[in-house]
């Protein structure tokens, strides 16, 4: 099977990153031993109480090699528009392929199947790994999980395995990224009509707070401590989004939440913000809940692997971008990239598409860099 061939099957899951992705991990499982690979399964339960599997798998021996990580979920599908076909139905039409998960992140993972087929077990010299995880658009918890359980995943660091993280990034080799945090703050009062005085409103202790974000975004805004040139923007990009649930104006609101999220460089002081903030929560005896927090991700972009993944498939030099992605989770992969056929605007849109090019295109990439550091 080729790339798109295998990206249809993918697509064909309904595995939003809400749902139970079982059915779409039997098959890659399924993919993987029938391209010679060992497998292994690692599952947990969401915090939602979803059962969710990882798959990883290993076709080879000895150490070196290439390990590609991907997930399986996807995001909702709010808003498909395409009156012809769901989302889940894949359709080719104007050189594009449609559906949920084309671009983030099934039509990677299809590539990646596609280029381990084309090369025969006997004339492996080093390992090639597969990892698809759940949850990387919720809080990364397969990454996690496969970081912290895999018995593959040890042997792949042990043995100094050459990482593809394969996000859409137009196949060009990116060498860092953003990281991610989020915060939740929660003031309560007390509801009743305006006119009274019985009710308190919530917002008035979160007024004071949000002086001090403010005050933190302009500083980070600004002073070049919090900078870096190599990232565009070269900021933090905080931001935040503010419910009171205001059922009517003439009535006080008995709750008001901001919730406040910034991605951080490399070097940029996280917990020097955390605190802050979390200093004029605790002062003004507000809810102060950190929902997540990924980090930021680099490594070097004139490595010998960064170079030579760069020569094999755009040619353009490596670069940052300022998404995040599993490559955060993956700290003991000292030869980590991400690299991965489709456009990263075209994820997470309501109709969702990949070139067929760039399939094509990421299936040669991938077996490329498979001839190069395996055989």
């Amino acid at each position: 099977m080729n790339a798109l061939e295998y990206a249809q099957e993918l697509i064909r899951f309904d595995s939003t990153s809400n749902r139970s992705n079982a059915a779409v991990s039997d098959y890659v499982e399924q993919v993987l031993k029938k391209l010679g690979c060992e497998t292994e399964r690692v599952e947990h339960t969401d915090s939602a109480g979803v059962p969710k599997v990882n798959i990883i798998g290993r076709k080879g021996s000895g150490t070196g090699g290439v390990a590609y990580f991907g997930h399986t979920d996807v995001v909702p599908t709010d808003g498909w528009s395409i009156p012809e076909h769901g989302p889940f139905e894949p359709t080719v039409r104007d050189g594009k392929l449609f559906g949920r998960g084309s671009t983030d992140m099934k039509g990677s993972i299809a590539c990646m199947f596609a280029a381990l087929e084309s090369i025969s077990n006997e004339d492996l010299k080093a390992p090639v790994y597969i990892s698809c995880t759940a949850d990387e658009e919720l809080d990364h918890r397969g990454a996690i999980e496969i970081a912290q359980r895999s018995e593959i995943y040890k042997e792949l660091t042990a043995g100094k395995a050459h990482g593809i993280v394969g996000e859409a990034t137009s196949l060009d080799v990116v060498y860092a990224h953003k990281g991610g945090c989020q915060v939740v703050v929660t003031s309560h009062g007390k509801a009743s009509h305006s006119s009274t005085r019985e009710g308190l409103n919530a917002n008035w202790a979160m007024i004071p707070f949000l002086q001090v974000a403010k005050a933190i975004y302009d500083e980070t805004e600004t002073d070049e401590k919090w900078l870096d040139d190599e990232f565009n923007p070269p900021t933090v990009c905080m931001n935040i989004g503010i419910n009171d649930h205001t059922a009517a104006v003439n009535i006080t609101p008995p709750q008001s939440i901001c919730t406040l999220c910034f991605r951080p460089m490399p070097g940029t002081d996280v917990e020097a913000i955390l605190h802050l903030l979390k200093m004029k929560a605790d002062e003004l005896k507000i809810e102060f809940h950190i929902r997540s927090q990924n980090p930021a991700f680099r490594r070097d972009p004139n490595s010998d692997f960064a170079q030579q993944a760069a020569k094999l498939s755009t040619g353009h030099p490596p670069k940052t971008v300022a998404y995040g992605s599993e490559a955060s989770n993956f700290p003991e992969v000292e030869n980590l990239i991400l690299l991965g056929p489709g456009n990263i605007t075209e994820a997470h849109k309501s109709d969702e598409w990949i070139t067929l090019a760039q399939l094509e295109r990421g299936q040669d990439v991938y077996a490329g860099l498979i001839r190069e550091y395996c055989l």
